[in-house]
């Protein structure tokens, strides 16, 4: 069974983060783990509190995990502060860890920036580089960037600029565009426009820990980084097709809509 790591925070509603990753890799028939970074106190509605844990806590749960079950491939969400970010940095690079694919949570679907300036600087200059792949959603792209995007040719242009500042092949999520959720892939071979209708479907929580967990699934299975990606497109697009309505607010996805749910034992 292949192994696929998760470093992220914690969402008690289960919609988001670690509890959404953890889904998202027993979906995808592979052995999941966590690495907590911050425990959060949220639901469909909102974030109420946010506790981080200790950047030495951080990494003697990546210790544990590395010297006992070594991950075929890592995730990486919610990382709140610049110790966390460097000791996670310095924990991937000790233990040589491959299949690296950051979601850098940076800027809330609202606008909202979720990080320092400190801590932002943090993570473009200490792990955003290791990363295999990168998954910024428009908002998180123009700030890598500098460059307003309000078209896909403003998304390819972008795509260019973050991949030559970080040597990291990079996923611009489309979702934020008007007309359709097309995804740009940007590798050293080539660019890819990743197709998607877009799906009327106002719960969306835990859209973005959930494509880029199934994209380290795949990974870790030894497809390539396009195959993937639309692997993990397809994954999501059929969480979201399910119409799971929970909660008051922006509801959690399906993401079991692809197992059998009767109670038949193997």
């Amino acid at each position: 069974m292949k192994k696929v790591l998760t470093i992220a925070g914690s969402d008690c509603s289960g919609g988001a983060g670690i509890q959404a990753d953890l889904k998202t890799m027993t979906a995808h028939k592979v052995y999941g783990m966590s690495v907590i970074t911050a425990l959060t106190a949220q639901n469909t509605t909102g974030v109420t509190s946010i506790m981080d844990v200790t950047p030495e806590f951080a990494g003697q749960q990546m210790d544990c995990i590395f010297t006992d079950i070594i991950p075929d491939a890592v995730k990486i969400g919610m990382v709140s502060n610049s110790g966390i970010i460097r000791v996670i940095a310095e924990k991937l690079e000790k233990y040589n860890a491959t299949n690296l694919v950051v979601d850098p949570v940076m800027i809330s679907t609202s606008g909202s920036k979720l990080l320092s300036e400190e801590a932002m600087d943090t993570l473009v200059s200490r792990l955003l580089p290791a990363a295999c792949l990168i998954t910024p959603n428009i908002p998180e792209a123009e700030a890598l960037c500098n460059i307003k995007i309000t078209n896909k040719n403003d998304m390819e242009k972008a795509a260019e600029v973050i991949f030559k500042q970080l040597n990291s092949a990079v996923l611009i999520k489309g979702g934020h565009l008007t007309e359709t959720s097309d995804d740009l892939l940007y590798t050293k071979e080539n660019m890819v426009w990743i197709r998607g209708k877009r799906i009327d479907n106002q719960n969306t929580h835990g859209t973005g820990c959930t494509l880029s967990s199934a994209i380290a699934c795949s990974l870790a299975n030894g497809c390539s980084m396009e195959q993937s990606v639309r692997n993990a497109k397809a994954y999501v697009t059929g969480a979201l097709n399910a119409q799971l309505d929970l909660g008051k607010g922006s509801g959690p996805l399906n993401h079991m809509w692809g197992i059998d749910t009767n109670c038949n034992l193997l």
